[in-house]
This record gives structure tokens, sequence and C-alpha cells, in this order.
């Protein structure tokens, strides 16, 4: 009777032992399938999201190039009318403000402070310098450096910025008959040496401003040269020679603000060659 008693317990604490190995296994293994399963899925999970970053990296850089080109020329340069006519405006303001003794630094207070700075110093870089920025202008297409607008558009927009300021510094020369400092004539305002040089800045800025702004500086630099020595040669004053800038950059940027083009903007290249000592002009055009 004892034996087969303690033979009961012995078998049930067997089956007991048995039991519990069996739910420590399911519950290990369920464990390690939940890890591997949450493994599985974030593996798929990380290699679907790095799929899907490659995708759209790939369409962004296999984009075609003409929608990369689209891109760049649809880049605000376009001459606004507005805004263009912001600094024109307060360089002529200022000049009319500071006729003859007026203003807060008068013409005559001007000239004579640049009669002490330079005294009786005299140099022709006015003369020289007047059509520098068309010279830079050309320097640049030479080293092919591609304006903004084809040949043909070009010269239409010089030749139409040109008769402007012309058609505005003239008749201004005649109708106000101010003495120049240097009382040689009654044709001081504005100045016409300095209208063109900032006509010509002006025309190399709205050009080659897309590529680099230093152009435009470079090209303004020569045409403030200009005004500097025209009042340093005491042959205008300081109000000729603003209101002269602003005519100049008025004229320009009016041009460029409502200028239409007739022959759309075909490739067309026009760049002064040398080859064997023999000079001439290429064109390109592209359809």
């Amino acid at each position: 009777m004892n034996r087969f008693i303690i033979m009961l317990v012995t078998v049930f604490l067997f089956g007991s032992l048995s039991a519990q190995e069996k739910k420590d296994s399911l519950n290990l293994i369920t464990k390690d399938s939940l890890n591997l399963v949450s493994s599985d899925s974030l593996h798929k999970v990380t290699k679907d999201s790095l799929k899907v970053v490659k995708n759209d990296s790939l369409k962004k850089n296999t984009a075609p190039i003409d929608s990369v080109t689209i891109i760049v020329k649809n880049k605000s340069y376009k001459t606004k009318l507005f805004p263009s006519m912001i600094i024109p405006a307060a360089l002529i303001l200022y000049g009319l403000s500071t006729i003859r003794g007026n203003g807060i630094y008068s013409s005559y207070q001007a000239k004579k402070d640049i009669q002490y700075t330079f005294g009786n110093n005299r140099a022709p870089v006015d003369n020289y310098l007047i059509l520098a920025p068309y010279v830079e202008f050309g320097v640049l297409l030479l080293l092919k450096q591609k304006c903004k607008n084809d040949a043909l558009n070009t010269l239409l927009l010089i030749a139409k910025s040109e008769a402007i300021m012309l058609a505005i510094v003239f008749p201004l020369k005649y109708a106000t008959n101010m003495e120049r400092p240097d009382s040689s004539d009654f044709h001081s305002f504005p100045s016409g040496h300095t209208a063109e040089a900032f006509v010509a800045a002006t025309i190399v800025y709205r050009e080659y401003r897309y590529k680099s702004p230093l152009y435009g500086i470079a090209a303004y630099a020569l045409a403030a040269t200009v005004g500097a020595y025209r009042m340093i040669n005491n042959k205008h004053w300081e109000s000729d020679v603003f209101v002269g800038a602003g005519i100049g950059m008025f004229s320009a940027n009016l041009v460029y603000a409502t200028h239409i083009h007739r022959w759309g903007r075909k490739e067309v290249c026009l760049v002064p060659t040398y080859h064997d000592k023999v000079t001439g002009l290429a064109m390109s055009i592209k359809f």
C-alpha cells in the first residue's frame, strides 16, 4: 500500500514537472517567435523604407535635363518695372535737391571740397572710361561667358536704351541752359558722360546678374568713376552727375522691363574670334 502511494506521488510530481517544462518551452518558443517576427518586421520595414528613400532619390537624381533647365530658366531674373525704378528715382531726386546751393550737400559745397582735395589736377579718365562697361561686355563674350539674351535681342535692348537716354539728356541740356562749373558753355545739366556710362553698366548688370553680381558691380564701378571725374575735371556739378546716373539706369531698366522678344529666345550666340592672327565673328544658331 505504501509503495502504491509513493508510486502515485512520484507519477504526479513527474507529470507536474513535465507540464511545467512544456509550458516553459511553449513560452520560450512563443517569446522567441515574437522576437523573431518583430525583428523580421522591423527589418522588412527598414528595408522598404530604404527602398522608398532610394527610389525617391533616384527619381530626383534622374529627372530629365529639360525639366532642370526649365527650373533654372524660370528663376526670377526678369526686370520688374516698379522695383527697377526705385534707385534711378532716388538718384534723380537727390541730384535735383542739390542744384546750385540747395540741399543737404549742395553742388557748390561739393565743388569746393573737390577743388580742396584734388586741386587743379586733371585727367581725361572720364573720356576714356565712358564706354568701358561695353568693353567689359565684349570681353565677357570673348571669354565665352554667355549673356542672358540672344545677340539680336541684346542689340535691340542696347539700341532702345541708348535712344531713350539720348532723348532725355540732350533736350534737358538745352532746356535747362545751366552753365558748367568751368564756364565753358551752358549745357551742364545733366551729365551726358555719366548717363552713357550708367546705361551701359545697367545693361551689363541685367545681362550677367544670373551668372554673378560681380560683373554688374565692376560695370557700375567704372560708371561711377566716370561721374566722379566729370566733377574732378570741373566739367559738371554734383547735381548733373547724380541726375545723369539716374537717367542712364532708368533708360535701361525701362527697356528691360518692357521689351518683347519678337523673335523668341532662340539660342543665338555671336562671339568675337581670333585664329592664326585673323580676327572675326562666329555666330551659332540653335533652333
